[in-house]
């Protein structure tokens, strides 16, 4: 089995560890508050800070009126097999304290570094370390005193707020409470036992220290307490008598004063029979041996939340991504991949897997459509217009049978008019992918980390695409012009094939009909220019649109698809392939250059979770020896 010297210095290496990841409680469950310890809790001139200085053996606290104490000390005490006491701070690793007046003004003034001058008080602890052959292995963690009023200097509230921070540490499961009540005091006015009853009603995580033993009026003593007759808890209760103010006016040693406090319990009428359990050295050891035992009973939890803190960290470093190496054909690797994941991400917007694709057919089957059918044939092939176009063509000599350079220029200028709504398909198009490339960029979870990137990838993709709609206009602007360059020639031979005139007008001439042998009638034939035959080259022309117009209706969406959005899905960022392969290490770096917030979480959660391997490496080494 582990020594209590390996638990409990593990247990202290730790607590260092989250102290410097800025882990100390407060904020949910943290490892810190996982750890066991003892929280020292006691009023103000209670005796606290004489019984920290007699169970460490040395005078190194501040001292003073109101609120000496004003962040969480953490006390961590290290036996060692002999030579000179020191003291270490974790804020000043590589300096070593062997004057231990220096270690009470280092206290002060990195009191004063957080707070101020001011009376305030502050939740961020100070770590420090004392190593000496006087301590046994044990973790006292110095809360300030709770304080009834407000004095001068200080905030209304700053009763609430020390009871608030004491609160806040005593009543994790895993602290162990050291209740400090001076015994000159009605026992049921402690504020130590009245929190520590609050947080802890069954006494099992209490131990009651009565301070001030030798301060009561004469023919009182504190027997009913320090048997537990007054008020039980399921510890023993210890009494301590501390240095008298004119022993610390006069520096009297530590050592002797414990010596001094041996002799009291042992020759004292009232306590002597309770000698071998009474003074700051038996609270020591009863405390280490204790913490020991709980250390050891929740290793299980401690080792059940690193398990859980790893995975956690694990999914978030994966989320937000892992860190890059520096040579440039990882960087290289790192920005291919993340072009794949954005181009996935596209493909399946474009594929249906994601919305946004189905808004590309919806410009072949609304838009287009809807702007086919606002074409302005009617008035391009009105009675009027047909025939001003017609007699145009005709120039000095009229058409002799057909007028046939009417018919082409009437159509050519009916077929121009599917220019408009081809390039705005291939527009509308052009912009829905402009869309998805943004909406790929941002739900791709990879490219989040590197705005640099994203806006190259954003760039390269828009310029591509332009390149796309560029070759889409000019393919549906040439298949419009083809349906000008060959007309169907079977369509007009069809309608030669049929009666110029319309059944009643053959049955009104057939009652009319000249001889037979007649002449044919010449080209100056009045019903050749009547509006019914404008009408009639109106109707054929319009008919021929219309088969043109179901033509293009087709062949602009097939174009249009082909040309920009199986090109996008097939070469979209082809070229920035090509462009980012021919870059220097530099350049790469720049373009994965991350948010530094992103960047300081990155390293922040790295260092946490290299503390938890650790921690849970070393508990495994260590629990079980």
């Amino acid at each position: 089995m582990a020594t209590m010297t390996s638990l409990i210095g593990l247990i202290n290496k730790i607590q260092r560890a989250c102290t410097v990841l800025g882990d100390h409680g407060g904020e949910g469950m943290s490892l810190w508050e996982a750890l066991p310890s003892v929280a020292v809790v006691g009023g103000q001139s209670s005796g606290k800070s004489s019984v920290l200085e007699s169970v460490v053996g040395r005078d190194f606290l501040p001292r003073g009126s109101g609120i000496v104490t004003r962040r969480p000390l953490v006390l961590q005490l290290h036996q060692t097999e002999g030579g000179t006491d020191y003291a270490e701070f974790l804020h000043a690793p590589r300096k070593k304290f062997t004057d231990f007046a220096a270690v009470r003004k280092e206290i002060s003034d990195e009191t004063d570094r957080i707070t101020g001058k001011s009376k305030q008080i502050s939740n961020i602890p100070i770590q420090l370390s004392i190593y000496s052959p006087n301590v046994v292995n044990l973790t006292l963690i110095d809360l300030p005193g709770l304080t009834k009023v407000a004095v001068e200097g200080q905030p209304e509230s700053i009763v609430e707020d020390i009871e608030n921070m004491v609160r806040s540490y005593v009543e994790k499961p895993s602290c162990i409470i050291l209740a400090i009540s001076p015994a000159n005091q009605d026992i049921a006015t402690s504020d130590a036992i009245k929190l520590a009853r609050e947080v802890d009603p069954t006494g099992e995580r209490t131990f009651g220290v009565l301070t001030k033993l030798d301060l009561m009026d004469k023919g009182t003593n504190a027997l009913e307490v320090l048997e537990g007759r007054s008020y039980r808890l399921q510890h023993p209760w210890v009494g301590i008598v501390n240095r008298s103010q004119a022993d610390i006016n006069k520096n009297v040693d530590m050592i002797a004063a414990r010596r001094k406090e041996r002799e009291y319990f042992e020759t004292s009428p009232e306590y002597g029979h309770l000698a071998s359990k009474m003074g700051s050295e038996y609270l020591a050891k009863l405390l280490s041996q204790h913490l020991e035992r709980v250390i050891r009973q929740r290793i299980p939890s401690i080792i059940a939340l690193i398990n859980k803190n790893i995975d956690e960290i694990n999914a978030e470093l994966d989320r937000i991504g892992r860190p890059i190496g520096v040579d440039s054909g990882a960087q290289l690797y790192t920005i291919l991949e993340m072009c794949r994941a954005f181009e996935r991400v596209f493909k399946e917007h474009l594929d249906g897997g994601r919305a946004g694709g189905d808004r590309i057919y919806g410009v072949f089957d609304h838009q287009l459509p809807a702007a086919l059918k606002k074409l302005p044939f009617d008035r391009h092939l009105s009675t009027r217009n047909v025939q001003k176009v017609v007699s145009e063509a005709d120039g000095y000599q009229p058409h002799l049978i057909a007028p046939e350079q009417g018919y082409r220029r009437l159509i050519d200028g009916s077929i121009s008019y599917f220019k408009g709504p081809a390039e705005a398909s291939v527009d509308a198009v052009h912009f829905v992918l402009k869309e998805l490339v943004r909406k790929s960029i941002a739900e791709t979870e990879e490219l989040k980390r590197f705005p640099t990137l994203q806006s190259d990838i954003a760039a390269a993709a828009t310029e591509a695409l332009e390149k796309f709609r560029d070759e889409s206009r000019k393919t549906v602007l040439r298949l419009v012009d083809m349906e000008s360059s060959y007309l169907t020639v079977e369509f007009f031979r069809k309608l030669s094939e049929q009666p110029e005139r319309s059944a009643s007008d053959k049955n009104a001439s057939d009652k009319n009909a000249p001889d037979r042998n007649a002449p044919p009638p010449g080209p100056q034939n009045p019903e050749r220019f009547s509006d019914n035959h404008f009408r009639r080259i109106g109707s054929n022309v319009s008919g021929y649109i219309g088969m043109v117009c179901d033509t293009l209706k087709n062949s602009i969406p097939k174009a249009v698809v082909y040309c920009q959005v199986l090109a996008a899905k097939r070469s979209l960022l082809n070229q920035f392939y090509a462009h980012v392969g021919r870059q220097e290490k530099e350049r790469l770096g720049k373009m994965l250059d991350e948010d530094p917030q992103l960047m300081d979480r990155r390293a922040t959660l790295a260092k946490r979770l290299e503390l938890y391997k650790s921690a849970r490496d070393e508990i495994d080494a260590v629990a079980w020896k």
